[in-house]
């Protein structure tokens, strides 16, 4: 299937700050040079805050990983999970067309879709509430006809219940997620046959419909607020066990301290080596580098050779005054701390990235990996 961005397009994306200290935990899964890897979880997650994925989003992601836009968009035209195109400001429903749901009614379930959201797939109602479309397999065979809905399965629906299910979501409500039919799970509808005891102890609902029913976000938009920020393999307490606070004790800590914490991790990540730092007093301000009005009469370096300097940031760096290789080989800690405060949505950059090395070899003649790979078009 052709699938082609939106020609309706917003003027810019930014990440919400909290989803920006997401966003900054993720990368540091990845080893050093492959940061690209994190490409699909960070335009998942530009997605889930603004309901489809904007060719702003894709861009600013790709600038974010060092990445030309055409990877971002090669990844985002690939996976069909990303929605290309404006989405419902309450709901999008996916209704699974597979052998199981079609046999057991699907096509009764998108026949309430076309008459209640659109009669076209990925088109929005007429309120602009609710959109649809038909996918393939979402692994609930044994609970069919189901649909997804946000983040949460609907299953063991039928025309009737998903109809007054649609209504409930237009009322502001969010219908309880899991069977629709009165099963707990996916046991068989004439009763358990054997481990009949399994249920001492169990929830209200299923796992996952009933944690679905403790959060009351199935449709929410993420912008970041959600606790835990911090991806797991940094929320590690000292002795190196995974810290595991009971539910009570994290509603009692302050409404920010995940964004304080993960905000003091990416700090102390982009902090200069030992080695490198003049002092170990904070320097959030820095000190301003020389700068020029103007290139040289030769002409402005390719700054886009530095990893970590896309397009834009390269004509961000150029408004700051900043042309040449060797104006970035001869900055300071202190001016390195400058330069990373100014740099607007992309602060800590020239410290993560190491521009000032790159910028030493480069202003020498020499060549890198990343101005080698863009030399030969494997970048931009």
């Amino acid at each position: 299937m052709l699938r082609r961005l939106s020609k309706d397009q917003p003027d810019s994306f930014a990440f919400t700050p909290d989803n920006q200290a997401w966003a900054d935990a993720q990368i540091t899964k990845y080893p050093e040079g492959r940061q690209a890897s994190a490409i699909i979880p960070l335009l998942w997650r530009a997605q889930e805050q603004e309901g489809w994925l904007t060719r702003p989003a894709i861009e600013h992601v790709c600038e974010y990983l060092g990445l030309a836009y055409i990877r971002g968009l090669e990844v985002a035209s690939f996976y069909f999970m990303f929605q290309l195109q404006p989405v419902g400001s309450v709901a999008h429903i996916q209704i699974c067309g597979t052998l199981s749901c079609m046999i057991c009614g699907a096509e009764d379930l998108i026949a309430v879709c076309r008459e209640k959201i659109s009669d076209k797939p990925h088109a929005l109602s007429a309120d602009g509430r609710f959109s649809w479309e038909e996918v393939e397999c979402l692994g609930a065979c044994s609970n069919a006809p189901m649909a997804q809905i946000g983040k949460d399965y609907y299953e063991d629906l039928t025309a009737e219940g998903f109809a007054a299910m649609l209504d409930d979501f237009a009322a502001g409500n969010v219908p309880t997620p899991g069977p629709q039919n009165g099963r707990y799970s996916c046991e068989p509808l004439s009763g358990l046959s054997s481990l009949k005891d399994y249920d001492s102890g169990k929830t209200q609902y299923n796992a996952s419909a009933q944690l679905a029913v403790d959060l009351g976000d199935s449709i929410k938009r993420i912008d970041g607020t959600e606790v835990p920020l911090l991806a797991p393999w940094q929320g590690k307490s000292a002795g190196g066990k995974a810290s595991s606070k009971p539910a009570s004790a994290k509603k009692a800590e302050p409404k920010n301290a995940a964004k304080l914490e993960v905000a003091a991790t990416t700090a102390a990540k982009a902090a200069p080596k030992p080695a490198q730092a003049e002092t170990d007093a904070p320097q959030a301000a820095g000190k301003k580098p020389k700068i020029m009005k103007a290139p040289r009469k030769s002409g402005a370096d390719d700054l886009k050779m530095i990893k970590g300097v896309g397009p834009k940031m390269e004509s961000l760096l150029n408004s700051l005054g900043f042309f040449h290789f060797d104006q970035v080989s001869k900055w300071s800690a202190e001016e390195v701390a400058w330069v990373d405060q100014n740099l607007e949505g992309f602060k800590g950059r020239a410290t993560r990235d190491n521009w000032v090395e790159q910028a030493r070899v480069l202003a020498s003649g020499g060549d890198t990996e990343f101005a080698s790979r863009v030399k030969k078009g494997g970048v931009y």
